[in-house]
């Protein structure tokens, strides 16, 4: 079913190239995985041409979500969820060189569309654009990447007016737990791209971002886990000490940039 559906895609033609990403793009996953699924397109396809393609293989559609990137949310026949995302693949491109080639920082998830590139399981590749995409940006990462990631998130997250744990201490004053919640995952962001910068691996996204860099990071700072759940605990029941969290939190991080050469 779901090869039947990727070959109508493919005809498609304005869909250059198709890439399943996720677990469905390695080898970690089972028959309940879900399927993230990108089209790679030189124009936009209508809604009314994938809704005709898509009412045959999905029991429940959602056609044109834009809430993040522009894609269709469905579920198939067979009751697996399948997101399938269209992007410009001049956009795209553009966006990786960015970062890899031109060092552009981000706040948080800097390196995220590189990983998914690099990551994805190529479908089908009508002129091998999306492959030259992958080999073009299948680089070591670049240290002046590193450096810029790791100067700007880390004054994100401490020593600057707008910093996190300055907004972070504010709210608290004032007993707003809707902006404490708000400004602590924002921190956690830019925290865990510092991590990732650090270790010179590229950005997985949003899950499972503890255990990953247990399995995948081999600096990190002291009670990296055991700090991390004390914040979230205290978050939740002991606000008073959320303030001294987070100052040990950026303490420990502090050392371990401090331990490499050049910061």
């Amino acid at each position: 079913m779901v090869n039947n559906l990727f070959k109508e895609l493919s005809e498609l033609p304005e869909v250059e190239s198709i890439a399943l990403g996720g677990s469905r793009s390695g080898d970690n996953y089972d028959e309940k995985s879900d399927y993230d699924v990108y089209l790679y397109c030189t124009a936009p396809v209508s809604e009314a041409v994938r809704k005709t393609i898509l009412e045959k293989y999905c029991t429940r559609m959602e056609i044109g979500n834009h809430y993040w990137e522009y894609e269709d949310n469905c579920t198939l026949n067979n009751g697996i969820d399948i997101d399938i995302l269209y992007r410009n693949i001049e956009d795209f491109t553009n966006e990786i060189a960015s970062v890899v080639e031109q060092y552009c920082p981000h706040n948080g998830y800097t390196t995220c569309m590189w990983h998914n590139l690099l990551t994805c399981k190529v479908i089908y590749d009508e002129n091998g654009r999306l492959q030259k995409m992958k080999d073009r940006f299948n680089t070591p990462y670049p240290k002046q990447l590193k450096r810029n990631i790791i100067e700007r998130n880390m004054n994100l997250l401490s020593g600057t007016m707008p910093s996190y744990d300055y907004q972070i201490a504010k709210a608290l004053k004032r007993n707003d737990r809707v902006s404490v919640n708000h400004r602590t995952a924002a921190f956690m962001e830019s925290y865990f791209d510092v991590i990732f910068a650090l270790n010179e691996r590229t950005h997985p996204g949003e899950k499972r971002l503890v255990s990953l860099c247990r399995q995948n990071c081999k600096i990190l700072p002291n009670h990296f886990e055991e700090n991390i759940n004390t914040l979230f605990d205290d978050l939740m029941t002991n606000p008073d000490n959320v303030k001294a969290d987070i100052e040990k939190i950026v303490k420990e991080l502090r050392t371990v940039v401090g331990e490499i050469d050049g910061f």
